[in-house]
């Protein structure tokens, strides 16, 4: 893998497509154990995740069902302390098992938010699944459940990442090059 240019940034190889699936796998295989008698709800948090919810919904072998979600806290190469709501949840979760599936989660803010929105409508469970996570970009409480691999604080992109909308197609992850 060589560098890459999106827009006005170079970014260098970080996380190559193998390690990536090796990491659904692992999340899968978790999953799968643990929610072995239930019927999970799979929220997947567009449009990041769409990728990795794709890969891992194929993996999980139980009964569930998959919705989306969209929410927004990024401007560009960074995260921003307001969380909007782009497309909202039309399922009933009362009673509901909930897996939230997100791509990344660094300040833990967007998640937060989200678990604390998703409670109002009493769910049974939430669980957090994240393929990517930053612990030392954490500024909150929440911590996920399933987790397929920690990475340092950098920005990146690809497997569903973006830089301003573009990179999301790449199949390996790139991180920036400053």
């Amino acid at each position: 893998m060589n560098t890459i240019k999106i827009l006005d940034k170079t970014f260098a190889p970080f996380i190559g497509h193998e390690k990536i699936q090796e990491a659904v796998m692992k999340i899968g295989r978790q999953m799968q154990a643990d929610l072995k008698d239930t019927a999970p709800l799979f929220l997947c948090v567009l449009n990041g995740s769409f990728i990795f919810a794709a890969d891992l919904f194929k993996v999980y072998e139980g009964p569930a069902e998959i919705s989306f979600i969209k929410l927004s806290s990024y401007k560009g190469t960074a995260t921003t302390e307001e969380v909007k709501t782009v497309i909202g949840l039309t399922e009933d979760i009362t009673g509901r098992d909930l897996v939230i599936l997100e791509d990344i989660i660094d300040s833990g803010i967007t998640v937060t938010h989200l678990v604390n929105d998703l409670q109002k409508y009493k769910p049974r469970a939430i669980k957090i699944a994240t393929l990517l996570l930053k612990p030392a970009a954490l500024r909150t409480a929440v911590r996920p459940d399933y987790v397929g691999m920690e990475i340092p604080n950098d920005f990146i992109v690809g497997y569903g990442l973006d830089y301003d909308g573009f990179g999301r197609n790449l199949k390996d992850i790139y991180k920036i090059v400053e």
